[in-house]
């Protein structure tokens, strides 16, 4: 059988996997979404009768899968690995042994690489839209968006206004912001003027002297919902917007305190934080326990200093009579939104100056409603959408 013939036929598996996932109850929902969302990262139970695929010798499986991998690399061509994982279990543990993180290929496929470090060299290239009726912020994978609306839906977001505060409740998917659901990810909550913004994670930070300072609030009790469903908040990073008292003319000034990537993550020889999976199970015991046990081990472990965020210093232009940017090419539309930031970084770190140019994640506007993102090494794709959320909120102040 030929290498095409394989990959064809594993596109034809579509319509029965489904059936064979725990997400099996939405397979008719899943197969209307496979398109744009990127596929959940659930792992598939194990039929009594897995057919004639799961008899494939280990070595010749995986060869096919490394060569689909290594062939489909992009969007909606990449869908093919993620019908390799969906087949059996066995398919599964090899697909995620041979699929690399996006700090390692600079490549999103399944849902936890949304919360992965991106690549160190380029950044990934993505797009925000915004839509004004129902304050829904989609993130989508790519340098424009498409003419057939075919683009790659990474992550969404929902403004909701409160009294004191505003939230953006992040999802994987557009049509689903309940923090019951299993597509819940996190939240961006703002104070009364918008100038100081916090970002709360539902995964406990996986450093334990991290984990120990971070501030959690449960978001309800446990015994009503499934054990699947995180049942906590825990605080990662704080956004905050410098005042503009006097109303002079120039670009917002913001910091970002990432309170989960340690400052040695910029350093030679330092890494950030990486997840390898989502938590099969958030019950409330096992969550008191293991938040008693990173007390104990941070305890033990010396408090590693945060990585911040600053914005790149803009160059004032005579012949426009305004500040700029260089984006490179990736904004074409002035706005108060647009940002870049570096790492902020004191003389005695030793960092060299390439490294501290280098542009981390930057936002700015292309079209109405269309913005450009893009994000690179220590961010995630979670934490840099969260980050660019909070140029939406309005400020008053601080222009």
């Amino acid at each position: 059988m030929s290498f095409k013939s394989i990959v064809r036929e594993l596109r034809e598996m579509k319509d029965g996997i489904g059936n064979r996932s725990r997400r099996g109850v939405e397979g008719r929902n899943w197969r209307d979404r496979a398109r744009s969302h990127i596929a959940p990262d659930v792992a598939p139970l194990e039929p009594s009768e897995q057919g004639q695929w799961a008899n494939i010798p280990p070595e010749l499986l995986l060869d096919i899968i490394r060569r689909i991998e290594e062939s489909e690399t992009t969007w909606p061509a990449r869908t093919a690995v993620l019908f390799c994982a969906s087949v059996c279990k066995s398919w599964r543990e090899v697909t995620k042994e041979i699929v690399r993180t996006p700090e390692e290929c600079g490549r999103l496929t399944f849902p936890i690489s949304l919360k992965q470090p991106g690549p160190r060299e380029s950044p990934i290239h993505c797009f925000i839209k915004r839509s004004r009726d129902n304050s829904v912020y989609r993130l989508y994978f790519g340098l424009t968006p498409c003419e057939d609306e075919s683009d790659k839906l990474m992550l969404a977001a929902r403004r909701i206004r409160r009294a004191t505060s505003t939230d953006f409740v992040i999802s994987l998917v557009a049509d689903d912001f309940s923090r019951a659901s299993n597509t819940y990810l996190g939240k961006l909550r703002s104070n009364f003027l918008g100038t100081k913004f916090t970002l709360y994670d539902s995964q406990p930070p996986s450093d334990a002297s991290i984990q120990e300072r971070s501030q959690h609030s449960r978001r309800f009790r446990a015994k009503q919902v499934s054990p699947t469903v995180p049942v906590c908040n825990y605080s990662i990073a704080n956004i905050s917007y410098e005042l503009n008292v006097l109303r002079t003319r120039g670009p917002r000034r913001m910091h970002c305190a990432m309170h989960s990537i340690p400052f040695s993550s910029i350093q030679e020889g330092g890494t950030a934080p990486t997840p390898t999976s989502f938590p099969q199970s958030f019950r409330e015991k096992a969550s008191l326990t293991s938040l008693s046990d990173a007390k104990e081990t941070a305890n033990d472990v010396c408090p590693r200093e945060s990585l911040v965020l600053k914005n790149k210093a803009p160059r004032w232009h005579e012949q426009l009579q305004c500040w700029c940017l260089n984006f490179k090419g990736r904004v074409t539309v002035a706005s108060v939104k647009n940002f870049q930031l570096v790492a902020a970084v004191d003389p005695s770190h030793n960092i060299p100056a390439e490294e501290q140019e280098k542009v981390i994640i930057q936002f700015g506007k292309i079209g109405k409603d269309i913005f450009t993102m893009d994000y690179r090494y220590p961010l995630t794709a979670f934490q840099a959408f969260a980050i660019c959320l909070s140029s939406f909120d309005t400020k008053p102040v601080c222009e």
